[in-house]
C-alpha cells in the first residue's frame, strides 16, 4: 500500500492534475481536507472508495486510519487543498507514516497563489519592477510565524507578495505592509480563486479597506501585493521574444538596412 499526499489545486475539480485526479480514482481510502477542498473535486474519486474528512480528525485519528489502511492494503489519498508543500501540515503526517514504514508519495497541485493570478490576468514577476515573489502568511493559533519574517521586514525588499490564510487580519495585515510599500502600491484581493463563488477586489495598499467589508473576506482569500500589477499597457516587456533576440533555439533576425 502507499499513501498519496495530493494537491487538490484551488478549487476548481478540473484545475487538479491528471496525476492527482488518476491516482485519486485509484485509492480505495480517501483522507481530504473539508475546510478547504470543494466537494466538487472529489467528484474524481471512486462512489464507493472510503472517504473521511479531516477537518473533523485529530493528527492521531489520521494515523489510525493510515495504519487500517496498511493492515488492509488499502492505497489512501491524503487530499491537501491547493500544492502540498505550502501550509499543507503534511510533515507530522510523513513523520508518522516514517514510522509506520508506511511509503508515500507528493503529488504536485496549483497552488492559490497562482490561481489567484491567473483571475487577475496578471504576472507577478515583470522585467525591471520585480523578479521575485514572496509567500508568507500571519500567525494563527495553530501555526505561529517566526518574528524574522513579520510582514513590515518582507514588504522592505518591494516584491511581489503573496499573503495566504490572512482573511480574518486584513485591518492588521494592511498597517504591517504599510511600513514597506508606498501607499499607491497595487492590492488585490482573490476570494474563492477558481470556484463558481470567486471574487475579486483591486485597489491600491492605501484604499483597500474603504470600499469592502473585511468581514465578507475572512476566510479563503488571498492577498497580493505587487508593483507588478500597476501600469501593465506601458510596461516594458521580456526580451525573450523579441525579433532580434538569439538564443540557441532561435536565431535573430536581423533589421533591414
Amino acid at each position: 500500500m502507499k499513501v498519496y499526499f495530493i494537491g487538490a489545486g484551488p478549487g476548481a475539480p478540473d484545475l487538479i492534475t491528471v496525476r492527482g485526479a488518476r491516482l485519486l480514482g485509484q485509492c480505495r481510502l480517501i483522507l481530504y481536507a473539508g475546510s478547504l477542498v470543494p466537494e466538487a473535486v472529489l467528484e474524481h474519486a471512486a462512489p464507493d472508495a472510503e472517504r473521511y474528512n479531516t477537518a473533523e480528525l485529530n493528527l492521531d485519528e489520521q494515523v489510525a486510519l493510515y495504519r487500517r489502511a496498511q493492515q488492509g492494503g488499502l492505497d489512501v489519498a491524503r487530499v491537501h487543498s491547493g500544492d502540498p508543500a505550502i501550509y499543507g501540515a503534511t510533515a507530522e503526517q510523513m513523520r508518522a507514516l516514517r514510522e509506520l514504514d508506511i511509503p508515500y508519495e507528493v503529488v504536485p497541485g496549483v497552488s492559490s497563489f497562482t490561481a489567484s493570478a491567473a483571475a487577475l490576468g496578471a504576472e507577478l514577476t515583470r522585467p525591471n519592477v520585480t523578479q521575485t515573489i514572496i509567500l508568507t502568511r500571519v500567525s494563527g493559533r495553530a501555526s505561529p510565524v517566526p518574528e524574522r519574517e513579520n510582514l513590515a521586514g518582507l514588504a522592505a525588499h518591494g516584491a511581489s507578495l503573496c499573503v495566504f490564510l490572512g482573511g480574518n487580519q486584513l485591518a492588521g495585515i494592511v498597517a504591517e505592509l504599510r511600513a514597506g510599500y508606498p501607499d499607491d502600491t497595487p492590492v488585490a484581493l482573490v476570494q474563492r480563486a477558481s470556484q463558481p463563488e470567486e471574487r475579486r477586489h483591486v485597489a491600491t495598499l492605501g484604499t483597500v479597506l474603504d470600499d469592502i467589508r473585511p468581514s465578507e473576506w475572512a476566510l479563503t482569500t488571498m492577498l497580493i501585493v505587487s508593483p507588478a500589477l500597476a501600469g501593465v499597457e506601458e510596461a516594458q516587456g521580456s526580451r525573450l521574444y523579441a525579433p532580434e533576440y538569439a538564443h540557441r533555439f532561435r536565431r535573430a533576425v536581423k533589421e533591414e538596412e
